[in-house]
């Protein structure tokens, strides 16, 4: 399920976040400690995380680098107190999604939100096609993979029936079955579905 992963030790700014998301049509859920979140964290989890800089025991940059190294693909977006700046930018340089300096403006924090929501769908999009693409060349033989790479390289089915050393009709009945399996129509298809994917990797 998408939604927003509130994390702050403060009861009061949890029940604000997740009362103003709500108005905005968010779905959250709220955490009152990086640990807490971390118990609860696998790495199916969707949406984006809101995080507090400082918090009792692990901070917001702890857990932000934790879940670096746990491989989490969720927008991050920091919670800073004025004096919490500097971190939060380097937060930023190490791949989080955003920082909002508290007291925050409501709509612009609730802006910032929905845009993380809808990036890490497009992830998430993305990498399913990417894994259903990959899924189709694995069903393909060693030949089919072979006729493939010289049709995408543009080459006649004669010239591929002569560098294979097989026979013409052997090529056409490998390429349509490339195309069946690629689940496309053409050479331009398959060359564009290709090319989508690597642009995904």
């Amino acid at each position: 399920m998408t939604i927003a992963h509130l994390i702050d030790d403060d009861d009061a700014i949890r029940d604000a976040l997740a009362w103003l998301l709500r108005s905005r049509g968010v779905a959250s859920r709220a955490w009152s400690s990086a640990e807490a979140f971390l118990a609860d964290y696998c790495g199916e989890m969707r949406g984006c995380i809101v995080l507090d800089i400082r918090m009792h025991n692990m901070s917001g940059p702890e857990l932000f680098e934790r879940m670096v190294e746990l491989g989490c693909s969720m927008p991050i977006i920091f919670l800073t107190g004025h004096g919490d700046v500097p971190l939060a930018v380097n937060a930023i340089k190490r791949g989080a999604f955003d920082f909002i300096e508290k007291p925050f403006n409501d709509n612009e924090l609730a802006d910032r939100v929905i845009d993380a929501l809808r990036i890490d769908a497009e992830r998430s999009s993305q990498a399913a096609s990417a894994a259903t693409i990959e899924g189709r060349l694995a069903q393909l033989t060693s030949r089919e993979r072979e006729v493939m790479d010289l049709v995408l390289a543009g080459k006649f089915n004669k010239v591929i029936a002569d560098e294979l050393d097989i026979a013409m009709r052997t090529v056409e009945v490998h390429r349509a079955r490339v195309f069946e399996k690629m689940g496309v129509r053409s050479a331009v298809e398959l060359a564009q579905l290709l090319v989508g994917r690597a642009k995904t990797d």
